[in-house]
């Protein structure tokens, strides 16, 4: 989720089992990082994955989409259908360690209720842990209304700030990556943990004001760790990070905190909202790596970077794509990142993110047929 630089099968009883017993096993189920022939045997049994990073149109953030008060286990449903029905088979989806603070039971009950609805789409999630992109000062409870005509006007970070800077709170964060994964670490419904989206990230001028320096120097030790706490529970699913920005061409040039994702990452996953030359540049760049790729966030219209542009390319190269933003609602997505320094009266002419309206009728019909064509061999299978 490029946030302003301008370019952010188990049942429910056995999930509540492994998250209790989680740290009885932990040392003695440490896992390697998969090797080329790990990640390429997954892949291999996977079908092209599409779809999009999923936010219910009625949540403004993963609180509000997660916690029991605001949980709307119906519109995903209607939602997910609605992805089902052009041929979507994979969603990525946010989770926040305030979720499991503060009610850990509640939110494995509501994870495996939308595991059960995903499932019944035919859709895996690769669920996110943390992100460093938008509000740092996150609060469970109600969240607030979304600033109109405002791009993600209250998405929130994870872990916020005060936690970043507080190292003694850092345990509490080992606990949310152990026992969530723990809990699901052989659920064939899950796809993946990408464990934290676009960590360097500084959220440019939308709260660069009140964004610390050293964030970024904070969270790369954290973020190493944390790839470490997800492996101790030995998940059967792929860990992953992915790359945001920057250029990969070279891997001596490569900022130390881009080789680390790279390195601690079983597959490979990378962000593009550029032109489609340069989206298929970076997958280029990222071959050397020999593992299986996929683009977890692309499609800014006005930047060029469209299913029509994009598609056939990852297509070719088998590449996994995740959209940002599916259905229209209160992320406000189809405004632009610029519009947290341009004021906008209406919705934009073009929308930025977004496939669909509130009520499931696409934005543009030619891009959901498109979707629709370019998935229709795959999901045969």
């Amino acid at each position: 989720m490029v946030s302003m630089l301008f370019s952010c099968k188990n049942s429910k009883e056995d999930s509540k089992e492994v998250a209790l017993n989680t740290n009885d096993t932990i040392s003695e189920n440490t896992r390697a990082i998969w090797s080329q022939e790990e990640a390429n045997a997954w892949y291999a049994k996977q079908p092209w994955l599409v779809g999009a990073n999923f936010n219910p149109s009625n949540a403004i953030n993963q609180l509000e989409m997660w916690q029991e008060e605001s949980f709307d286990p119906e519109r995903i449903d209607e939602e997910l259908g609605w992805a089902e029905d052009i041929g979507m088979n994979t969603m990525r989806v946010y989770l926040h360690d305030l979720l499991h603070k503060s009610d850990k039971e509640g939110l494995y009950n509501r994870m495996n209720e939308f595991l059960k609805i995903a499932d019944s789409h035919g859709i895996k999630p690769l669920f996110v842990l943390f992100d460093s992109c938008w509000d740092p000062f996150p609060k469970v409870g109600e969240q607030r209304a979304p600033k109109p005509h405002v791009h993600n006007s209250g998405w929130v970070q994870s872990p916020g700030q005060e936690v970043l800077k507080d190292s003694t709170q850092y345990g509490r964060l080992e606990l949310y990556v152990k026992e969530t994964i723990g809990a699901f670490r052989t659920d064939d419904r899950i796809l993946g943990w990408d464990i934290w989206n676009e960590p360097d990230n500084m959220t440019g001028p939308s709260y660069e004001a009140i964004e610390i320096p050293n964030k970024a120097e904070l969270i790369m030790p954290l973020l190493e760790k944390a790839f470490g706490w997800a492996r101790s529970v030995n998940p059967k699913q792929p860990l992953t990070s992915g790359l945001w920005t920057g250029d990969w061409s070279d891997p001596k040039t490569m900022s130390p905190f881009h080789k680390m994702q790279l390195e601690q990452s079983d597959i490979i996953t990378f962000h593009n909202y550029d032109v489609p030359a340069d989206f298929e540049k970076d997958i280029k760049n990222l071959q050397r790596y020999g593992k299986p790729i996929l683009c977890t966030e692309y499609m800014a219209r006005p930047n060029g970077s469209t299913f029509e542009g994009f598609l056939p390319i990852a297509k070719k190269y088998n590449v996994g794509m995740y959209n940002w933003g599916f259905v229209d609602g209160k992320s406000q997505t189809k405004y632009p990142w610029d519009s947290w320094t341009k004021t906008y009266t209406s919705e934009p002419k073009e929308w930025f993110h977004e496939i669909f309206h509130t009520d499931g009728t696409p934005y543009r019909k030619a891009e959901t047929d498109l979707i629709t064509d370019l998935t229709s061999e795959v999901n045969a299978k």
